[in-house]
C-alpha cells in the first residue's frame, strides 16, 4: 500500500511542478480529479486499518480479567519445615562486609594534617550512646561496646525492624 502512495504522490507533485513551470503537456483536467479521488481512497483505507486496530485494542481489553491473589499472610506466619531451610543453605558462604561505627565527624584537609600522635578527634555522638552496626553500608542493630579477652566487641542491643529499614531508603 505504501508503494501506490508514494507513486501517487509523486504524480501529483509532476502534475503540480507542471502547472507551475506552465507546460503546455499538463496533465488534463480529469486526471487532477482522478488523483484526488485516489487520495482520498488510500487515506480512507488508511483511517479505516486504524480503527480496527483500536476495535481489536478494546475487545482484548475487555477479554482481559482482574486476578484474584490468595492472602498468604498466614503461611507466612508458620513456621517452616527444615527441609525448606536447607534450600537455603547456599547462601550461608555468601560474604558480608560488617562494621561498627562509634561515630562521625568532618574535618577539613587541613585538620586532617595537623592530627599527630595523641591528638583527638571529636565525634558527633555524646559518650554512653550505642554504637550502629552496619552490614554491607546498611544499618541493621545498635550496640554497646565491650572487651571480651583484651579484644573489643559488640553487644547488640537493639535490632532495626524491616519498617525502619525501609524508612531509611526514602
Amino acid at each position: 500500500m505504501s508503494n501506490e502512495q508514494d507513486d501517487l504522490a509523486a504524480e501529483w507533485a509532476a502534475a503540480l511542478e507542471g502547472q507551475a513551470e506552465g507546460e503546455a503537456a499538463a496533465a488534463p483536467p480529469g486526471d487532477d480529479d482522478a488523483l484526488a479521488d485516489e487520495w482520498a481512497a488510500a487515506l480512507a483505507e488508511t483511517e479505516q486499518e486504524e480503527v480496527k486496530k483500536e476495535k481489536e485494542k478494546k475487545s482484548l481489553a475487555s477479554k482481559a480479567k482482574d486476578l484474584d491473589f490468595k492472602d498468604l499472610t498466614e503461611e507466612a506466619k508458620l513456621p517452616r519445615p527444615e527441609s525448606d531451610r536447607r534450600d537455603l543453605d547456599f547462601i550461608l558462604d555468601i560474604p558480608l562486609d560488617v562494621s561498627a561505627e562509634l561515630g562521625r565527624t568532618r574535618l577539613l584537609i587541613n585538620e586532617l594534617l595537623q592530627l599527630g600522635q595523641g591528638s583527638v578527634v571529636e565525634l558527633n555522638k555524646l559518650a554512653g550512646e550505642p554504637l550502629e552496626i552496619y552490614v554491607n553500608g546498611k544499618l541493621v542493630a545498635r550496640g554497646e561496646a565491650v572487651v571480651i579477652n583484651e579484644k573489643f566487641g559488640v553487644r547488640l542491643t537493639d535490632i532495626i525492624s524491616p519498617i525502619e529499614r525501609v524508612k531509611q531508603l526514602g
